[in-house]
């Protein structure tokens, strides 16, 4: 499915946000060394730095997006030059789940690369949607959470490459992480069961492969085409809505299937209320775990998020878009 060189290169996690952490805390770190992440991460992916920044001294440093939210490969390469040698690693979500904006990662893993750095992708909202090859994409690390790929929740996933996993510590020492230990010495296991400490969610890792098998049959290609077309529905009908303004590219090709509202002086708690109990439309309300994002831009009531997948229809985009128009106009 990822295209992994063995299955010793994936380990199982209860969510992204534990495979994360792993990395985060697994590496080794000296003081000053640089991290670098993008300006619109996830916390999973901003606070694990922000806090080794705080205990261990690393440099956590933030690479800003264009004005629209797309990548700035130029601001990234400068950024790598000015950490220079102290660039230990880069953390990037592969498409952020604010606004349904892609990363050019194989762009991205060859500068980081050229630099001495690795380089961890956050692909919770890419590998449910679209084909990642993390051997054609030449990244060290990639995170994901299962239950955003019609798995059970409290599952997750790791892949990296064997030898990278090979010199991590393990955040969760104990059953199943060790060859054997005596009173005053262990032996560690190799990875993956390094890092699957204790009792396994057994149910959920047999669930996992009924998930994967089943993404793996469908043509994720037809799945990203399907999503973006949708998305260009919601959004002909919301771009038109005075009051509000959509996250990211105008184009809804470049979100994904993910359309986040802005709407400063509307209640999108409200809204989403009302879309649920009017419509039986379900949308997200707030700030999406990237307070940053929001709190740097003074967006304090966050967004309303609508997202897709394969199995929403034009009829249901359409529902939403007519609903949310009605809505905005009723508490405008």
């Amino acid at each position: 499915f990822l295209n992994a060189e063995t299955s010793k290169e994936v380990v199982f996690t209860r969510n992204a946000t534990q495979s994360l952490n792993q990395v985060a805390h697994g590496l080794s770190w000296n003081k000053g060394d640089v991290v670098l992440t993008s300006d619109r991460e996830h916390n999973s992916n901003l606070v694990p730095w922000l806090q080794l920044e705080q205990e261990q001294g690393i440099d956590h440093r933030v690479v800003a997006s264009k004005p629209d939210n797309t990548f700035d490969l130029e601001a990234f390469e400068a950024a790598c030059g000015e950490a220079g040698k102290d660039l230990k690693l880069v953390s990037m979500s592969h498409i952020g789940n604010l606004d349904g904006v892609a990363i050019p990662v194989k762009e991205i893993a060859k500068i980081t690369h050229d630099h001495g750095a690795l380089i961890c992708i956050d692909g919770a909202q890419s590998t449910p949607h679209m084909n990642v090859d993390v051997q054609d994409l030449d990244i060290d690390f990639l995170a994901f959470s299962i239950h955003k790929m019609l798995g059970p929740s409290g599952m997750g996933g790791l892949w990296g490459k064997y030898e990278l996993l090979d010199g991590l510590r393990t955040i969760q020492a104990g059953g199943q992480t060790v060859q054997t230990s005596s009173y005053d010495a262990f032996e560690w296991a190799a990875p993956p069961a390094r890092f699957e400490g204790g009792l396994g969610h057994f149910a959920g890792m047999v669930a996992t492969g009924a998930a994967v098998d089943y993404l793996s049959a469908l043509d994720m290609d037809a799945v990203r085409e399907h999503e973006i077309k949708l998305n260009r529905i919601m959004s002909k009908t919301v771009s038109g809505i005075n009051g509000v303004d959509i996250i990211g590219p105008a184009d809804a090709s470049q979100r994904s299937g993910i359309c986040s509202i802005l709407m400063d002086d509307l209640p999108a708690h409200d809204i989403a209320l009302l879309l649920d109990e009017a419509a039986g439309v379900m949308v997200r309300s707030g700030q999406h775990c990237v307070h940053s994002w929001f709190n740097d831009r003074g967006h304090q009531n966050g967004s309303l998020r609508a997202s897709v997948y394969f199995y929403n229809t034009e009829e249901e985009v359409k529902l939403f878009a007519d609903t949310f128009e009605e809505a905005v106009h009723a508490f405008s």
